[in-house]
């Protein structure tokens, strides 16, 4: 394998591609809010994300995770291990009431990690509460607690844009939910396990389209957010038409999980010029 190539699958194995797409959607809270960047929060929550996912992915389902033999899990180990180290250190900086949110986001990921029901199974194994989990805890993750930190008030607009947050991480789960089919246990009873790929490709167009109508209801709106997030939806329609069960594995663990990077790229735009 070319180094490109190695380098690539690594820049996605290690989840520094997820975690860029929650540093992107941090920022796009920043903007959209109107609160003062926070960088540790920023650089705690992107460096936290490639130790957190790359123990859920690994470190869960191994009874190695320590004694790593594989040399390419053992750099990415050594890659999560850096991370967390980083992480910890910009989490000195935070106040009480961050640590609290940041301790109940904690519990919500251990419920979905950790085998915490019968049989030894985790809420990850349960097809549609999995997906509620991972948009809560993204949502709390992406909008509250840069609101907590920086000690925003939790108006109506903040409210709104946490539940717009929550419905955004439904959207781009259902391409992996997709993906996904041809490799879950039937048990795991996902939407499109449920439904079939067409129906809940119908379901996320009719929440794609809620979350963007949301928008309308906030006292504050500003032009740059109406036109972002029109085009947010314009990307997510165009995921979910083109998702399939058998597309490259690239389709979704880069270009979906792009979207927030391109959402972010579009709002700095448009910021710059409106």
């Amino acid at each position: 394998m070319k180094l490109p190539v190695r380098l690539f699958n690594f820049y996605l194995d290690a989840s520094v591609h997820v975690a860029l797409a929650v540093f992107a959607l941090v920022q796009i809270t920043y903007i959209i809010l109107k609160i003062e960047m926070d960088t540790h929060l920023s650089y705690y929550l992107f460096f936290g994300t490639i130790a957190c996912y790359n123990f859920i992915k690994y470190g869960v389902e191994s009874k190695k995770y320590i004694l790593v033999s594989n040399r390419y899990h053992k750099d990415i180990q050594i890659a999560s291990f850096a991370a967390l180290i980083a992480a910890l250190y910009h989490a000195c900086f935070f106040n009480y009431k961050t640590w609290l949110g940041i301790g109940a986001i904690l519990v919500l990921t251990g419920l979905y990690a950790l085998p915490v029901m019968p049989q030894g199974r985790n809420l990850r194994s349960r097809g549609l509460l999995k997906i509620f989990l991972v948009g809560l805890v993204w949502s709390l993750t992406t909008v509250m607690l840069p609101a907590i930190e920086a000690n925003k008030i939790m108006n109506w607009d903040v409210w709104v844009e946490l539940i717009q947050r929550f419905l955004l991480v439904l959207i781009l789960m259902i391409p992996f939910e997709i993906r996904d089919l041809k490799y879950d246990d039937f048990d795991l009873y996902t939407l499109p396990q449920r439904i079939g790929i067409m129906k809940t490709k119908k379901v996320g167009v009719i929440v794609t389209l809620l979350f963007y109508t949301m928008t309308f209801l906030k006292d504050e709106l500003m032009l740059n957010e109406i036109l972002g997030k029109a085009v947010l939806s314009l990307m997510l329609g165009f995921a979910l038409f083109y998702v399939k069960k058998e597309r490259s594995k690239y389709f979704v663990s880069f270009w979906v999980e792009s979207i927030p990077i391109l959402w972010w790229g579009v709002i700095l735009y448009l910021e710059h010029y409106f």
